[in-house]
């Protein structure tokens, strides 16, 4: 069995939905089981209809759910060819759109939010099977909410997902194409849950390795992993094959072609995983495996932009220990991740891109320090093979960017990556230098 997972691009127009069947045909294994983002547009679409709700804004929710359901009706009539179809289509259209006024008379929740935001991925599953019964494809549509769950920490049971997917998969012995809703999940509490943005591409991940498939496919709209930000850099390339670590390391610091995530289920069961591009199929993609197959040499390079850097100065760091057990606690007690850290013998820098708890943390580090914050500061991140034994690479790096003002600079964390922050005006500057230099 492959998991080929499409993202909102590759169904966002009928025209994309009709060439999802000949991808998946050209696949050769004996089960496909496919995951699907909701339509591009629909989630983001769905977010603005709950904080209509949640601003008890009744009339602009009414008038946003008759918008959005005109555009369904639209795609409808435009993906299904015959009167059967496009009737069966539309009162399952009806059907869910009728769910979207439920919510009128009610104290507008969490759980409410997350009921409609749901519905995105169960309108673009239930289209595309409705669309291969029309074309007279056998296919098993199942909810995803039958077996995705996450545990009490919101992070995904992998053991109870293994075992609930082979479950409902094998209810159905003869068939050979499945389709599930990617994103959506339950909670502990047997609430509909999701699993974040970008968790489409998680829960083919999560799948994946649960049901140790031979292969992972991420369906987008490039071919790829790039050897730098095509949006930036001119004469980019794709990179055929990538590392585990090497992939986990590019798509947290910035490439966006993959959530950050999914490469850990599929690194920690071995299943490899290939992006491959919807509008190009023929082109080789990247394929991302725990071979190692960069060695002594820079792979890429990626941003991520949204940075906060924070420099911590007390003079009772200076041959202390537990002072920077004490400023971990805090980030800790607030749960905000950090990315990069520098430390040096009176002052530890780091950086954060979740600023909602910043005055708080701020607060709690002015009773033991000096705090200074630097914001709209960006993470350069050099992907390749930086090993001890390697040598020349910084020299190279630190060429390359050597007219711009570098913030931190964080080196011998991983034997990946090399990251440098820079003010975010300089990101693009520093992304073409590095690219020219590197490549």
């Amino acid at each position: 069995m492959k998991v080929l997972k499409f993202g909102g691009t590759s169904v966002g127009s009928p025209e994309r939905i009709e060439q999802l069947l000949s991808i998946i045909r050209s696949q050769q294994s004996d089960k496909h089981l496919v995951v699907l983002s909701a339509v591009s547009g629909t989630t983001n679409d769905l977010v603005k209809l709950s904080e209509l709700y949640e601003n008890k804004d009744i009339e602009a929710a009414y008038k946003h759910i008759d918008g959005l359901q005109q555009q369904y009706i639209k795609f409808v009539n435009e993906l299904f060819k015959t009167e059967k179809g496009i009737l069966e289509a539309l009162a399952f259209i009806d059907k869910i759109f009728d769910i979207f006024y439920q919510f009128k008379h009610k104290n507008f929740s969490s759980t409410a939010e997350r009921i409609i935001l749901a519905q995105g991925e169960i309108i673009s599953t239930t289209l595309f099977h409705l669309y291969l019964k029309e074309k007279q494809v056998s296919s098993v549509l199942l909810s995803a909410l039958d077996f995705m769950v996450i545990d009490e920490d919101k992070e995904p049971n992998i053991d109870e997902i293994r075992k609930q997917a082979a479950v409902e998969i094998a209810k159905y012995p003869e068939d050979t194409l499945f389709i599930t809703q990617g994103y959506i999940c339950r909670n502990v509490q047997g609430e509909i849950d999701n699993l974040q943005r970008g968790g489409s591409d998680y829960t083919a991940s999560l799948l994946g390795a649960a049901l140790q498939t031979e292969e992972i496919q991420i369906w987008t709209d490039i071919d790829g992993f790039h050897n730098n930000d095509p949006r930036y850099v001119q004469n980019t390339k794709s990179i055929a094959r990538l590392s585990f670590d090497e992939a986990a390391e590019l798509s947290y610091f910035g490439a966006k072609i993959l959530h950050p995530q999914s490469v850990f289920p599929a690194r920690k069961y071995n299943v490899p995983v290939r992006l491959l591009d919807t509008m190009n199929p023929s082109a080789l993609g990247t394929l991302i495996s725990g071979e190692a197959t960069n060695q002594n040499q820079i792979v890429a390079i990626a941003a991520k932009d949204g940075i906060t850097a924070i420099r911590i100065q007390s003079s009772r760091m200076l041959m202390a220990y537990g002072f920077l057990r004490k400023v971990f606690e805090i980030f800790e007690r607030y749960k905000t991740p950090i990315d990069m850290i520098t430390t040096s013998e009176v002052a530890v820098s780091l950086t954060i891109d979740h600023t909602e708890n910043l005055s708080e943390i701020i607060r709690e580090l002015n009773t033991f320090s000096a705090v200074e914050i630097d914001s709209e500061q960006s993470i350069i991140c050099i992907v390749g093979d930086f090993r001890k034994n390697n040598h020349g690479y910084t020299t190279i790096v630190s060429e390359a960017v050597k007219h711009i003002p570098i913030r931190m600079i964080s080196y011998g964390g991983s034997e990946n990556n090399i990251s440098l922050l820079v003010p975010s005006v300089f990101k693009v500057e520093a992304l073409r230098s590095l690219h020219n230099r590197l490549f």
